[in-house]
């Protein structure tokens, strides 16, 4: 069996860097299956994503120590994964199932490498579906007096699942600054997006009445800032006059279940790289 792993790294921009690193590699008797980099001239700093395969007789413990000099030569932020370990993810959902029902269904039929180990809601209307997955299913309403406890609750089960990734499939809650430092590169959020925006309830009945032209999603990692937070990928679809509002509803919830099942695939095959407040995100 293959021992592949991942390494991602960023740092400085300099000469030399896919040398050394690959060099480095090769001498450790790894065989590179899959390389990519990124140069940003405005950001001045190189990114990079290499996929190999292990020898038997190399110990990632081994490998880690050997790399550690070179990393801190080249300042890099760096990590080592293991490619087939699968993640481990919460779902957080509150009414709307159709990218909780999507997930389910991609990760039941093999198309999505991770295991959703609980979902995780505010109301109890889809313990049905995710128990008809075998999926635990927790129920942990909020209140305004109650908000600290539940969301506590959250960030003890992440622990105590050793979760890696929290997804939030249309949770209609707005994180508090602790939660979403807790969760800080681990949380991925779902959200439509149109031009021009809109908030609030029946986002898409409002974008009909405005008689939008474009419609679309946006998948990022969870910030303080509200939706606001680095994009991981995003569509969008046309839609014209002779649409009803229904009808923009399903498409809508087409695209974000899309969009959100791309962005949970690019962050488990560890493909993004954090570039300040933008992403790198490798195919």
């Amino acid at each position: 069996m293959r021992r592949d792993h991942i390494l991602t790294l960023s740092c400085p921009d300099t000469t030399g860097i896919v040398y050394r690193v690959t060099g480095l590699l090769f001498d450790a008797g790894c065989n590179i299956l899959d390389a990519q980099q990124f140069g940003d001239e405005e950001s001045g700093r190189f990114f990079l994503r290499v996929h190999f395969d292990l020898p038997e007789d190399v110990s990632v413990e081994a490998l880690h120590a050997r790399f550690q000099p070179l990393a801190d030569a080249f300042a890099m932020d760096w990590q080592l994964h293991d490619a087939r370990r699968k993640a481990r993810l919460m779902v957080l959902v509150s009414k709307q199932g159709h990218c909780l029902n999507d997930l389910l269904f991609r990760v039941h039929s093999r198309q999505l490498p991770v295991e959703i180990a609980c979902v995780v809601s505010n109301h109890a209307d889809f313990a049905p579906l995710a128990q008809s997955y075998g999926v635990a299913f927790h129920h942990l309403p909020v209140t305004a007096d109650h908000r600290d406890e539940q969301e506590q609750r959250i960030i003890d089960l992440v622990e105590r699942e050793r979760i890696d990734l929290v997804v939030l499939a249309r949770y209609m809650q707005i994180l508090s600054p602790a939660l979403c430092d807790a969760l800080a590169g681990r949380a991925i959020n779902i959200h439509h997006s149109f031009l021009p925006s809109f908030k609030g309830a029946k986002p898409y009945h409002q974008a009909h009445a405005r008689g939008v032209k474009i419609i679309g999603a946006t998948a990022h990692y969870v910030t303080r800032d509200l939706d606001e937070g680095p994009i991981i990928e995003q569509d969008v679809a046309r839609v014209d006059h002779a649409m009803t509002p229904k009808e923009l509803v399903r498409m809508g919830s087409d695209i974000e279940s899309l969009v959100l099942a791309r962005a949970v695939r690019r962050h488990v095959e560890h493909r993004i790289l954090l570039n300040g407040h933008r992403t790198v995100v490798f195919r």
